[in-house]
């Protein structure tokens, strides 16, 4: 890390996930109608909800137990939306390239996330009971 982050936007698991989610909302356009108050719902929702937890998990930085609670959030979320990207392939609404790449994202993401949780004491402020 050469520069100091300042804001959740600058990290680069951020960037890839609020990325894959657009990429997620541009593709599930395509959709049949039909899916919109399910899979449609489902894949956007959970997809966003990665960059979101990760925003939230800079935020709480100041305790290491509730940057890791988020983390894992963000975590269980990009899972969630593997599975939805396996279900659109499946029922073809998704190519399966293009399904492959997504689902290849997501695990490089949750590997991004499992090396944060991993090396919290880099991200999080030093405890206050440190004196």
């Amino acid at each position: 890390m050469s520069a100091k982050i300042v804001r959740h936007q600058e990290l680069d698991v951020y960037k890839k996930a609020f990325d894959a989610a657009l990429q997620i909302f541009e593709s599930s356009k395509k959709f049949p109608k039909e899916e919109t108050y399910s899979l449609i719902d489902q894949i956007r929702r959970s997809s966003r909800s990665v960059a979101a937890n990760i925003a939230e998990a800079w935020r709480k930085r100041r305790y290491t137990a509730a940057f890791i609670a988020k983390l894992n959030d963000s975590e269980a979320e990009a899972a969630e939306t593997q599975t939805w990207i396996e279900f659109a392939v499946r029922c073809e609404y998704l190519g399966k390239e293009t399904g492959r790449e997504l689902f290849i994202c997501y695990d490089e993401i949750i590997s991004m996330i499992v090396s944060t949780i991993s090396h919290s004491d880099k991200w999080c402020f030093p405890s206050s009971s440190k004196k």
